[in-house]
């Protein structure tokens, strides 16, 4: 039996199995192409091909992480669960896991969804600062991940799928208002900000706060892309007019680029604030986009192994969002960021 099956292995998918491996796990990996340097990881074996044809013989395993991109990953989600897998979900799409609820209990399974940095680790952090102090009156959530230094033409490369890119920028995006869910169109609230060591960059409304809208933990809920001025209007100007394909040329990932992923929580309270700030630059050749989203999915695959696989099952059954998890199993994800020198810092403002 192997400790992790990893369906995908892209730019963060590579970054995690390598990362499971060099903390002792026995990997099986499966995709259309494997990277080389995982191929001739001794830990890891692999298969590649369509994972379609390939889930009928899947290996037994005690923890199966989907990282697959968003539309593939959606139609594996009900067939991993039948197999009563544990499953740690990063495949980000419209419809989500909660659907599956009772199939995953029926199936003695736990499947833990939208474990990147946001969301995943924003639910996490908001979660933690709610069972301190339940009386939040706002919350904004912003987060990207972008070049270090803007360009003359989109000034952005796709650090995961650029698809999910084009999904996030065209579907409506939900917050909370006066306690109410609301739809408004995506990439409005358009204003400047001030990113901690880079300057002034842009943010706009996406689709971001998933699960966290049914938390009731604020009466006002907004979160926020961030990007460098001039990449949404370009993209406004010659979205009908570029193929998907030709963006995702465009927005190709180059690994020579310096680039960084900051993540800013404001929570407001009556009398004070309180700030969360995450900030990475890539590390040992893994970008910081895969490191800071990759890792909250590696913690939590780690927290499946040590807290359920040794069969002191403290996690629920059934399909839970990252503020569901144990409040000892967020502080563990927590610490594990900082100890791979991932910028995390609180303050507090009255």
């Amino acid at each position: 039996m192997y400790d992790v099956i990893a369906l995908g292995c892209g730019l963060v998918g590579e970054f995690v199995v390598r990362k499971l491996s060099e903390l002792g796990y026995n990997i099986h990996v499966i995709d259309l192409k494997i990277p080389l340097e995982v191929k001739e990881n001794s830990r890891i074996s692999y298969e590649e091909g369509d994972i379609f044809h390939l889930l009928d013989n899947l290996p037994k395993t005690k923890v199966v992480l989907n990282l697959l991109p968003g539309n593939i990953g959606e139609n594996i989600r009900p067939i991993l669960i039948s197999r009563g897998d544990d499953i740690v979900d990063l495949a980000f799409t419209e419809a989500e896991p909660t659907i599956h609820n009772q199939h995953a209990i029926e199936n003695n399974c736990t499947l833990i969804w939208d474990v990147g940095i946001a969301p995943g680790l924003s639910n996490m952090l908001v979660k933690k600062e709610f069972t301190r102090d339940s009386k939040i009156r706002d919350i904004s959530i912003k987060v990207g991940g972008n070049p270090a230094q803007p360009d003359d033409n989109w000034s952005y490369m796709a650090p995961f799928s650029p698809s999910d890119v084009i999904e996030e920028y065209t579907r409506p995006a939900r917050i909370i208002e006066n306690g109410a869910e609301k739809t408004v169109d995506a990439l409005t609230d358009l204003h400047r900000i001030k990113v901690t060591s880079f300057g002034v960059m842009e943010a706009f409304l996406t689709d971001g706060l998933r699960s966290l809208l049914n938390s009731k933990m604020a009466e006002n809920m907004r979160e926020y892309t961030v990007r460098w001025p001039g990449h949404i209007q370009k993209w406004l100007t010659s979205k009908d007019t570029l193929t998907d394909e030709e963006l995702i040329e465009s927005w190709r990932f180059d690994q020579n680029k310096d680039e960084f992923t900051w993540m800013e929580i404001n929570l407001t309270y009556d009398g004070y604030q309180v700030t969360w700030e995450i900030l990475d630059t890539g590390k040992d050749g893994a970008s910081s986009m895969a490191r800071t989203t990759g890792l909250v999915t590696l913690a939590c695959a780690v927290d499946l192994l040590e807290h359920v696989g040794s069969g002191s099952k403290q996690y629920a059954l059934g399909v839970l969002a990252p503020e569901d998890l144990p409040t000892e199993s967020i502080e563990r994800v927590i610490q594990f960021m900082k100890s791979e020198s991932v910028k995390i810092t609180r303050t507090i403002k009255e």
